[in-house]
């Protein structure tokens, strides 16, 4: 097998890392050709030892000469600033691109690596959420491949393989329910960061753990999903799923339902996508059904986590609006990290500008990259 050569966008998040570890199990078949990290830089000098890719970029320009003098010795080439991170993607000679950026900051990347077409692990779900259409637009016209790496969207990918010529009723997306499940409003209305950032199954960034306790990051993978795989509205389900044994589901038109199951780990989807269309071995955990004899299912809450029907209204309605949604639950979900408003406040907040911030049907890039600007803008002067 002939060695990929990936690029990861975001190498010190928590799906960075991880991806990291495949490619230090891997060395024979996976090259690191890129890194690149937002702001931090001990950890990113660290790995650029370790795997001596051709090229790192730290977006923070504070810590560049920190970065090319730990690196002085090495045969890397050292690069600062986020437009130097899209500019990578001109550069390198990267089979695959691996987006693991957080929110709206993924998006210009990613178009840039499907212009040249590079093969994209999306792991940014944010960059469908925001500009869905012209994304699948492009990579159409490139004829790059998406391939996701949300555990719940790598479930249906895996379900769809070999289901070309067949027709889907819908997809399930299962959520955990994270932290809050079962709780009202009146119970969350003074719920701490601490208790938000206790996920009862996943370890993920502080980010995704609070949109995972909202609902949010259902809703987001919601819109998300009716771009990677053609969907409208009436065709995408969720389901409280608590155990995140069974990670989404594909139903049929005749009725039959499969399912992509295995233990919570985010190393699996990133593997899967790493070495699709193959199945290589791991060492991962495996799934034992004696440790898990019951498997339980519920509907969400959509009067308590409001997010979730948030996304779902701007999904239906199109246009900017996801872009708009997705800019103020960043600004609402830091606000709220930095205890600046309460844990309910961020839907509010949410909702708020989805009402406030202009809408339009048909949005270009430019439209995009305005909206997101607007929206953070009224966000700040509605915190």
């Amino acid at each position: 097998m002939q060695k990929k050569k990936i690029a990861i966008l975001g190498s010190t998040g928590s799906i960075g890392t991880q991806a990291l570890d495949i490619a230090r199990a891997n060395p024979d078949k996976i090259e690191i050709e890129v890194l690149t990290a937002n702001s931090n830089a001990d950890l990113l000098i660290a790995q650029a030892l370790e795997f001596k890719p051709n090229h790192v970029v730290i977006a923070d320009e504070r810590k560049y000469q920190f970065v090319k003098d730990s690196l002085a010795n090495e045969d890397i080439k050292v690069f600062a600033g986020s437009k130097s991170i899209e500019d990578m993607m001109e550069i390198t000679s990267a089979d695959m691109v691996l987006t693991a950026m957080v929110g709206y900051s993924g998006l210009k990347p990613t178009i840039k690596a499907i212009e040249n077409k590079k093969r994209i692990a999306l792991a940014n779900k944010e960059t469908l959420v925001v500009a869905g259409e012209l994304i699948t637009k492009l990579c159409a016209e490139n004829r790059v491949d998406l391939i996701p790496v949300d555990s719940e969207h790598s479930a249906i990918f895996q379900c769809l393989v070999g289901e070309d010529l067949n027709t889907i009723d819908k997809v399930i997306l299962t959520a955990s329910g994270g932290p809050f499940r079962g709780k009202k409003a009146s119970d969350l209305a003074e719920v701490t960061k601490a208790q938000a950032l206790k996920h009862p199954n996943w370890s993920m960034g502080a980010k995704i753990t609070i949109d995972s306790a909202s609902l949010m990051n259902k809703g987001l993978e919601v819109i998300e999903a009716k771009w990677l795989f053609g969907l409208d509205k009436s065709q995408i389900d969720v389901v409280v799923h608590p155990q995140s044994i069974i990670h989404s589901m594909v139903e049929f038109n005749d009725g039959s339902i499969k399912a992509q199951m295995g233990l919570p780990d985010m190393k699996l989807p990133i593997h899967y996508a790493f070495f699709f269309p193959q199945r290589m071995q791991s060492d991962f955990n495996r799934l034992s059904f004696k440790d898990y004899n019951t498997l339980t299912f519920e509907e969400p809450d959509l009067e308590t986590f409001r997010n979730l029907a948030l996304a779902y209204h701007a999904m239906d309605k199109g246009g900017n609006l996801a872009c708009i949604l997705n800019a103020a639950n960043e600004v609402a979900v830091d606000a709220f990290l930095h205890d600046k408003i309460k844990f309910l406040q961020i839907a509010e907040l949410n909702e708020k500008c989805m009402n406030k911030v202009s809408f339009i049907q048909n949005p270009s890039l430019e439209d995009y990259v305005n909206t997101d600007s607007e929206t953070r803008r009224v966000a700040a002067e509605l915190l």
